[in-house]
């Protein structure tokens, strides 16, 4: 929490200093009871109310002071709003090492469920697209707020071949360039790349980040997969299939995006969850004065109403 005017929170100086005035003026009643020749009488005839009872109203009239001298100061508080007219493009490696099991059932069934978690958790209004790729790119669905129609395509997914990182990444950055308007001001774009293995298609993958990163579209890369991954072909070969997280850091960091790492389901959920709370939000300072002010008034009625029932004074 903020503030936007900090120096009218010296007034809560005033509480420590009304305290002291409260326990002085408490004392003095006191000594005037004692010096009163009936006190003794009076004092086995008249019940003694509770000591809370009767440091409750002025307990309540500090704290309604406190909130309101915090309501004077303009309290700020820091709320993800969605971003109008945002797009991120999911790519999705569907090679044939996304068979391999290390990750639990599977790399490709794990990054499916990892996938539909951020559509859940992504704003309404954040358009989603997506690009499966192996040795070319595949399925490609346009940036949309159906969420639904993304989330289709990512279950109809199947390994297949090659890694064809580069021409992923440049199928996903033509999805999320706008239609060219005029002076028009280019709506956010960012692309979530995940992988399990080496590119097939050289550096290209590198240049498209550089492009990426020329147009003001982050990547945000998963590496999925251990090293000790493996897969059987139907001949019964085995191949080790670790993945290649130097590259992937490298598409981030050319792009001015973030690099992560997944060994794991779980850890796969929790990137894509991470991306899911960042992605297509914007950081945004809203007031919260109305809050401390009604807590004020709240106070303030407490300390009178205690005041109405059972009689005294605030001193």
């Amino acid at each position: 929490m903020s503030f936007e005017a900090p120096l009218l929170l010296l007034g809560l100086l005033l509480l420590p200093a009304g305290a002291a005035a409260y326990v002085a003026a408490r004392r003095r009643r006191r000594r005037y009871a004692v010096r009163f020749p009936a006190y003794a009488t009076l004092a086995g005839v008249v019940p003694r109310a509770p000591a809370w009872r009767r440091h409750l109203p002025a307990a309540l009239f500090g704290l309604a002071l406190a909130s309101l001298v915090v309501a004077l100061a303009r309290p700020e508080r820091t709320v993800a709003v969605a971003v109008e007219s945002a797009s991120v493009m999911l790519v999705t490696d569907v090679s044939r090492s996304m068979e391999a099991t290390d990750v639990a059932p599977s790399r490709l069934e794990a990054a499916q469920a990892a996938a539909g978690r951020f559509l859940d958790q992504v704003p309404d209004g954040l358009r989603v697209g997506l690009v499966a790729f192996s040795d070319s790119p595949l399925a490609i669905e346009s940036p949309t707020e159906d969420h639904d129609r993304v989330r289709d395509a990512l279950e109809s997914l199947s390994p297949l071949s090659g890694t064809a990182t580069g021409a992923a990444l440049q199928a996903a950055l033509d999805g999320v360039r706008p239609e060219d308007e005029e002076g028009a001001e280019k709506p956010p774009a960012a692309i979530v790349l995940l992988s399990d293995g080496t590119a097939t298609d050289g550096d290209v993958q590198f240049d498209v980040a550089r492009d990426a990163e020329r147009e003001g579209v982050p990547i945000y890369t998963v590496a999925l997969g251990t090293p000790d991954g493996t897969v059987t072909f139907p001949d019964g070969t085995v191949v080790a299939v670790p993945p290649d997280p130097d590259a992937l850091r490298r598409i981030a960091d050319e792009s001015s995006g973030q690099s992560f790492q997944a060994g794991d389901a779980d850890e796969l959920s929790a990137v894509y969850q991470r991306l899911g709370s960042q992605i297509g939000t914007r950081s945004e300072q809203r007031q919260i004065t109305h809050a401390f002010a009604a807590a004020a008034l709240l106070l303030l009625a407490g300390a009178l109403g205690g005041l109405a029932r059972w009689g005294g004074r605030v001193p």
